[in-house]
């Protein structure tokens, strides 16, 4: 059997850059298309749209959630002051003359020249190195997330495949039961008109009024879709990839079936049959919503 995803999963991948500590989180659950979703850092939107499109490019359907969290210790940062700048501002302003009634500069004014105080970061958040972990941390996660939805849709395959050969089996069962044929119809007539005192019924008009209530009883269409239906589920699940969209129309066609057969069953045991069959069918309905 080819293999199969879910649309739910999780994964993490985490790391740390000098002082940094780093984490990407990725949850998937399920969605009639794809919607993917970012929340990182200010300042690092463009490595949230490269991990939107890494995660476009590999998924098919499912609601993602990404996120990116920084950790970055106390006293992480240093103050430094550009000597040279300011060396600079204060020989320019000495040159100035000062008109009358105006302060001169003082030192507090000159550092609050934009670019005289430097503030690094002493955890090099903003080195090559980082981005580039962060960028690796992106692609593993991506990865992890696709094998976590993999690995819960080998265990969906399992499950799905299960339903489906119950479906055929009650399928059959239907087809098989004796309550179809007009000889058992005719019989129960029969046994109704004597309950109720009427045994003079012309053989030849019991036959016709068995034949038209099997008439109208017949399943035949029904059970020759639900067959139909049954071979189109299992090449889906033998072809594998994106299916859940196929399989969900699928599982709304069993269900049209399986009331029709309810809705004309002319015996208890064919009842009982289509409400299993019902039955099956909304549990495979449930299942393959999970599926991609």
């Amino acid at each position: 059997m080819a293999q199969i995803a879910s649309m739910t999963g999780f994964a993490r991948a985490a790391g740390s850059t000098r002082a940094v500590q780093w984490a990407w989180e990725v949850r998937s659950v399920n969605g009639r298309g794809l919607d993917v979703r970012i929340r990182v850092p200010a300042g690092y939107d463009g490595l949230g749209e490269t991990a939107r499109t890494a995660l476009q490019k590999t998924l098919s359907r499912g609601q993602c959630q990404l996120t990116l969290t920084l950790t970055k210790p106390e006293q992480a940062a240093r103050v430094r002051i550009n000597e040279g700048l300011l060396a600079s501002l204060a020989q320019a302003v000495a040159r100035v003359p000062v008109p009358e009634g105006v302060a001169p500069a003082t030192m507090d004014g000159l550092l609050g020249v934009r670019g005289v105080i430097e503030v690094e970061d002493e955890a090099g958040a903003e080195t090559e190195t980082f981005a580039r972990d962060l960028a690796e941390g992106v692609v593993r996660v991506v990865a992890d997330l696709v094998e976590a939805r993999r690995a819960e849709g080998r265990q969906l395959a399992e499950v799905v495949t299960a339903q489906v050969d119950r479906i055929a089996a009650l399928t059959q069962a239907a087809e098989d039961n004796p309550a179809r044929k007009p000889e058992a119809v005719r019989a129960r007539l029969a046994a109704a008109i004597e309950a109720l005192g009427g045994t003079d019924l012309d053989p030849d008009r019991l036959h016709q009024e068995a034949m038209l209530l099997a008439g109208k009883a017949d399943v035949r269409e029904e059970l020759d879709r639900l067959h139909a239906h049954v071979a189109s589920a299992r090449e889906l699940l033998a072809a594998g990839g994106a299916i859940g969209r196929r399989l969900d129309f699928l599982a709304q066609e069993f269900g049209r079936e399986a009331n029709t057969l309810c809705a004309k069953a002319n015996d208890i045991s064919l009842s009982r049959i289509g409400l299993d069959l019902k039955a099956v069918v909304e549990q495979f309905r449930e299942q393959v919503q999970n599926i991609e």
